[in-house]
Formats: structure tokens, sequence, C-alpha cells
């Protein structure tokens, strides 16, 4: 190898160095478990996202209060014993989403109702651009025998599918969350590639601020208060009209402002059914 050849080669591994320590930084990421019944899959999924770089793990009713220091999930973590200890148990999908902005639900099954559905790639780049102006952003993963339901899509703001062999599209729930782990790491460092500098001197915080699942979720029901107010809901007989609603507001990527209007509307439809 001639000087110059080193010299370049000392230069980008120094220039990967600063990269990765730009990228190894606590990121608003939160990596959601639904109703995880074996402690294994919680420590493959440790495994998985501290060797990509994260650690905020969050479990969602788990099958045991401390899975995440059961002798199994210690064991398959693989040294990743720091993210099993700091890992958050919840009772509700609301609590451990947070305000988080954009929520990705990962489901290989095509649904009637709920958000919108987009590739691992899209979701990816959405993600790297909001968590790079440090906008919190989660990904939910479902159990392993049955993925996530309708009633844990409701609070998604994108459905995700992982692209795989249609004839056999079969993953378990770490080789899921490795990928998805891998492919945002990857999604990072293109994001990052202009200047490896911290990401709270990047410039853009001026992208309007997204609402969060609980806020879409307590305009919903102040909707429905409302509909029924005004007698264009019949709370006997609802049939399809608040699925419907969730499935347009969850494309239509609320903001926070927007929420305060729809809210208004329904305070109106309230006070209008109350005078009839």
């Amino acid at each position: 190898m001639s000087s110059n050849q080193a010299e370049r080669r000392k230069q980008i591994l120094a220039r990967n160095e600063e990269q990765l320590g730009v990228l190894n930084q606590n990121w608003p990421i939160r990596w959601v478990m639904m109703r995880t019944s074996h402690p294994g899959n919680v420590g493959s999924a440790a495994r998985a996202l501290k060797t990509m770089g994260f650690s905020a793990l969050h479990l969602v009713s788990p099958a045991y209060e401390y899975m995440a220091r059961k002798a199994e999930a210690i064991s398959l973590s693989s040294g990743a014993f720091d993210v099993l200890e700091a890992a958050q148990n919840h009772e509700t999908m609301l609590d451990a989403l947070g305000d988080s902005q954009l929520v990705f639900g990962l489901t290989a099954r095509d649904r009637e109702f709920g958000p919108p559905a987009i590739s691992m790639h899209e979701a990816v780049s959405m993600a790297s651009s909001a968590v790079v102006a440090n906008k919190p952003v989660s990904f939910v993963f479902g159990t392993e025998r049955t993925g996530l339901d309708n009633e844990d899509l409701k609070h998604c703001t994108h459905r995700v599918w992982i692209d795989a062999n249609p004839s056999y599209p079969s993953l378990n729930l770490a080789q899921a969350m490795m990928i998805v782990a891998y492919s945002m790491r990857q999604g990072l460092m293109k994001e990052l590639a202009i200047d490896s500098i911290p990401p709270e001197n990047l410039a853009s915080n001026s992208s309007p601020d997204l609402a969060d699942p609980s806020a879409i979720a307590a305009m919903l029901e102040h909707w429905q208060q409302g509909l029924e107010a005004i007698g264009y809901l019949d709370p006997e007989n609802p049939k399809k009209l608040m699925p419907r609603l969730q499935s347009l507001f969850a494309r239509a990527t609320l903001q926070k402002e927007e929420i305060d209007l729809l809210r208004g509307i329904a305070k109106q439809m309230l006070q209008h059914g109350k005078i009839k």
C-alpha cells in the first residue's frame, strides 16, 4: 500500500469513527413490543437493537412483569443487558408511544381499515428525517403468533410491510426487529452523509409538529360524542363510520394545530346537539 493510499484509508477510518459517534446517540426512537409472551424474544430483540446502536425498548402488557429480567432473556441478549435493564413496561400502547409523531406498525397482512400501508424503504426515509430533526417516532411489533390486531393499528400512523418472499413471508420477531433496526441505521447514515455533526446542531426543526397518538385518540373520541349528539352516529348501530374516520385521519398525518381545529368542530357539534 502506498503512503497516499494509507493516508486516505486513515482519513476514511477517522471519518467513519466520527460518524459512528454521531450515529450511536440516543435518537428519539421507541421500539415497542406488544403482549410479548416469551422472554427469549425480548432478549433477542435487545441484542438486535444494541447491535445496530439503538436501545429504547418498550414492552406493552408482557406476559410477565419482569420479563426483561428472566434468565432466558438475559441469555439470548448476548451481552445487551443494559438494553434489558432499561426496558420499560407499559399497560397500554398509548403510554408506550409517548409523544411519538410517527408510529409505524409492522404487519404483513392487508386490512380493510387502518392507517395507510407503506414500504419499509418509505418508512425508514420518513423516520430518519424525523428523528434527525429530533421528532420522536415508534416502531411497533405484534406478537409472534398473531401479530398486530386492528385495535393496535388504530394508534399507528402507518402500516409497514417487510419485502420478503411472498410465498413464505415468515420472519420471527427478532428477525423483523433486526431488519428494521438495520434499515434505520442505514437510513440515518444516509441522512447524516452531508455532514457528520450532532443532531442538535442540524438545521431543521422547521417542519410542523405532528399530533401524537394519544391526541388523535382523544380527538376521535370527541368526534364520536359530537356525531352522536347531532344524530349522525347511532351508538347502538355505529357500523363502520368510526373505523373509516380513523383511516381518513391516519392518511392525513395530522398536525397539532389541526387536532385543535377538529376538536373545535366536535365541540360545536356537541353544543348544537344540546340546543336541539
